[in-house]
Order: structure tokens, then sequence, then C-alpha cells
């Protein structure tokens, strides 16, 4: 089973993350040769991400998983009468462009193949919690599940699932600078306004196992829209 590494945009805002080589290689080194490989790919250039796909469908053989998890906040704004234009694109690309090219990209491979596929984006609570993110951030998370729900109906035919996995707030690095609280006060905050209350707190690797559930055979049957 081929998983197109997690790739991270570079546009040039404090709060975006950039392309993070050395932590790239250094996992594909922990999983040992052969077993990973990793790509210098920035997610908002078509070019990069089919060359990307195209590494990885001659290394592996065929592409089965692909991960859109791209995410920036943008500046932490509030405010629509001071929200920058240039700010408000930089997150559209990251966060709506490059989940579009992966699917697309995806999509290219895995159709010819005619043995389906997954893809799952990454969305947010920001969709159904208003006035908590910036205006770029909310305007692209709720856009991507139409675009999941869209993929999902054209690609079903072919056997490929879409979906995406739509997480509260989690304390990454991303999350604690556009907040400015370090992780147990970030946490702290989360779990107050939680729904659901008794389950523990909500951290990364519980939002990975859930994507990994979509990607695994267990999850054979579900598919957006």
């Amino acid at each position: 089973m081929s998983l197109l590494p997690l790739l991270s945009p570079s546009p040039p805002l404090s709060l975006c993350p950039r392309i993070q080589d050395e932590a790239g290689s250094c996992v594909c080194a922990n999983l040992g040769v052969g077993a990973a490989s990793y790509v210098n790919c920035d997610v908002t250039s078509e070019d990069d991400v089919a060359a990307a796909v195209d590494h990885i469908v001659a290394t592996f053989g065929a592409l089965d998983i692909m991960f859109n998890n791209t995410g920036v906040s943008g500046p932490t704004c509030y405010n629509v009468r001071d929200s920058g234009k240039a700010d408000f694109e930089r997150v559209l690309a990251a966060n709506l462009v490059a989940p579009f090219l992966g699917t697309k990209h995806a999509a290219r491979v895995m159709v010819p193949v005619r043995r389906g596929g997954c893809i799952i984006g990454t969305s947010s609570a920001a969709t159904a919690v208003t006035g908590v993110s910036s205006y770029g951030y909310a305007y692209v998370k709720r856009v991507l599940v139409a675009l999941t729900e869209n993929a999902a109906a054209e690609l079903g035919r072919h056997g490929i699932r879409v979906n995406y996995v739509s997480p509260a707030g989690v304390a990454t690095p991303l999350t604690m600078r556009y907040m400015g609280l370090e992780a147990e006060a970030f946490e702290r905050a989360m779990e107050a306004i939680a729904n659901l209350k008794g389950v523990g707190t909500l951290r990364a690797d519980k939002v990975a196992a859930a994507v990994l559930f979509l990607a695994s055979d267990d999850a054979r049957i579900i598919s957006s829209s």
C-alpha cells in the first residue's frame, strides 16, 4: 500500500509552515529504505504535486491513499474590515488549492487502475462554529467539504472513496501560535468548550487514527455524499 507523504506548503507568512525537508528525510530514515520516500513539494504548485504523485507511482507501483493535510490559518484577525486580500489568498492557496490539486492528481493515477483508492482531506470544526477563526480559514474549510463531496460523487463509480475529517482544536505548533497558548492551556480551553466529556484530550494521534480508519479496508463502504 502506497501513501503519499505529508507535504507542507511554504508561502511567505510567519504562521505558515515551511517545507520540512529535514523532518521528512528523518521519517523516511526511521521507516527504513524502501518503506518510504520523501519529496520536496510546494503543494500550491500543480507541477510539484503532479511530480510528487508520479514519483510515488514510479517508486511503489501505485498510489492507494492520498491524504490532503495542508493547513494554514493566516494572521489572527476576526475583523473583515482589517482582513487583507493577500493573506486571504495565501490561506486559500494552501488550504483549498492544494487539496484540489492533490485530489486531481490522485484521481489521475487512481482511475486508470480501476481498482479503487482513497482520498482524505482535513476540514475543521470551524465549518460548524463561527467567529473562532480568520475569514480565509473559515471559508476554505467549508468549501473543502463541498470539494470532497463533489469528488466522492464523481469518483465513486471508479471505486475511489473520498472523505474528510473535521477535528476540533488540536494543540499543534500552528494552532498554538495562532491562539498564543502553550499546549496545556490550549487543551484546557478546548476541553472546557467540548460537548463530549470524559473521553480524554483530543490530540493529533487521535485524528491520525481516524484518518487511518478511513483509509483502511474497515471503511471500504464509507464515502462522502
